[in-house]
Order: C-alpha cells, then sequence, then structure tokens
C-alpha cells in the first residue's frame, strides 16, 4: 500500500518501520495523515512481527497540523466531531494493534506526538528531547489523546504536565512513564527490543498484549465519545478562536502573563 505521509519498510524478519513523512512541517498530523495512520492498522499482514514508528528529520512528531487547524476554526460542531472521532479512532486502531509498537522518538514530540508514543508499548527517546501537551496555550486541550495519556502516565503524574503546557525533557518524560528508555543509540536500543519477540509465538505475543489492555485503563466506546464531545465544546468557546486565531496571526493570546 502506497502513503502520501508515511513511509513503510519491512525486513525479512517482519519488523516493519513505520515513519511518518512530513518532514517539512515537522510530522504534524494533518487529516491525511491520520486517514493512512488508520489505514495502515487494517493493512497489517499475518508475517508482520512488529512495528516501529519514527518520524522523519529533525523531530517525532510536533502534534496537530496548522491547516488541520484552520479548517476547524472555519468547520460547524458536526464537521469538528467527525475530525476529532478520525483522530481517536486512529489513536485507538494504534492502541489495538495486535503487534508490539515501539516507538523511536527524537528532536521533539508535542501534543498528539506524545499522543502517538502513548498508545506504543515500549518508547525509546534519544538524548536532548522535548516533549509537551501545548494544548491549553492555544485555549484548547488535549482530549482525544487524553486516555492514552492517563492511562500510561497515570492520573497523578499527568497532572503535573497535562495542563501547564510546559515544555519537559526525556528525562522528566521517562519519569512520568511516558518514555522506557533512553538511549544514545536509538538503533541499537530498538534492535534490543526487537530481538526477544522474534523468539515468541506471534499468537500468543497479541493474546497477551490483548490481555494487559483489558485489566488495564479502561477506554471504551463511551470514554471515547466524552472526549470528542468535549474536544467540540472547547473549540466552540472564545479561548479557543482567540488563541488560535493568535497562535494563526503571530501574536500573543491576552493570557499570556507579560510580567
Amino acid at each position: 500500500m502506497n502513503f502520501e505521509t508515511l513511509l513503510i519498510d519491512q525486513d525479512e524478519r517482519g519488523v516493519v518501520t513505520l515513519t511518518l513523512n512530513r518532514p517539512e512541517k515537522r510530522n504534524a498530523l494533518s487529516a491525511k495523515m491520520i486517514d493512512e495512520l488508520t489505514s495502515f492498522t487494517v493493512s497489517l499482514t499475518p508475517d508482520i512481527r512488529i512495528v516501529i514508528i519514527q518520524g522523519a528529520g529533525n523531530l517525532f512528531c510536533a502534534g496537530g497540523d496548522l491547516e488541520w487547524m484552520k479548517a476547524q476554526i472555519k468547520a460547524d460542531r458536526t464537521t469538528r466531531i467527525a475530525a476529532a472521532r478520525k483522530l481517536a479512532l486512529m489513536l485507538k486502531a494504534l492502541n489495538e494493534l495486535p503487534v508490539p509498537l515501539i516507538a523511536k522518538v527524537h528532536g521533539a514530540a508535542y501534543g498528539g506526538g506524545v499522543g502517538l508514543a502513548c498508545v506504543c508499548d515500549f518508547v525509546i527517546s534519544s538524548s536532548n528531547v522535548k516533549f509537551g501537551f501545548t494544548e491549553t496555550r492555544l485555549g484548547l486541550i488535549p482530549s482525544t489523546i487524553g486516555p492514552y495519556v492517563v492511562g500510561k502516565m497515570g492520573e497523578a503524574k499527568a497532572r503535573e504536565v497535562f495542563m501547564s503546557a510546559k515544555i519537559f525533557s526525556e528525562v522528566d518524560a521517562k519519569r512520568l512513564n511516558i518514555v522506557s528508555e533512553i538511549s544514545d543509540d536509538l538503533d541499537q536500543s530498538v534492535e534490543d527490543q526487537i530481538i526477544p519477540y522474534l523468539k515468541t509465538a506471534p499468537k500468543a505475543v497479541s493474546e497477551a498484549k490483548g490481555l494487559v489492555r483489558s485489566l488495564g485503563f479502561t477506554i471504551d466506546e463511551q470514554v471515547i465519545e466524552r472526549t470528542i464531545e468535549q474536544l467540540a465544546d472547547i473549540w466552540e468557546g472564545e479561548e479557543a478562536n482567540h488563541g488560535i486565531s493568535a497562535f494563526l496571526n503571530k501574536s500573543k493570546p491576552r493570557w499570556i502573563n507579560q510580567f
């Protein structure tokens, strides 16, 4: 299957490398990329054992795409809900991928980029990586990624960074349970995670992953729909319109403390 925003490479062992391939846009999640990530999840063949997700260029993923945001400003509630649902269902599909999903993070991961990391089974970060949930700077909230973030971090740790929009390091991300390992040799660290899986029974791995999910934080249709509705509510608020307009106009929103 050919994609415009993704690169797919599969080796002879059944290890697939999934690359977010919009480096000129900082691998931001556009409507097209969201659709293609969802399509990727349903295109897996039985010979695929593991998926590695990474970003092309200088960083992993900068979060939501600027053009996607512009479209949401102009959209009505029904259209906004439909767009939010596509994002939510893409995250759900990746979270429920029947094979191990390993994130290889470098440069930066913001907003939806952190959300992508949080649906992975193992996250390897290089040094000097910046993380952040920057939505509240714009008058938005990290809604659709919320269940996966809180499921990964736990409520107490999520409260430390979920609302403040502060930028934090890979060291903090590891303490907060977002990152599993910090490495100066990402390729070797990824390979170290791949090798054990190649000695396991594929169906057993899939069943074990499903069991872990069923025993953990509940992310069902009701939870997903609540996050979609809440995001639509926020988009209709005055803060979101002001914050995003300020961002697009490269000006400061009124809530930035000038002192």
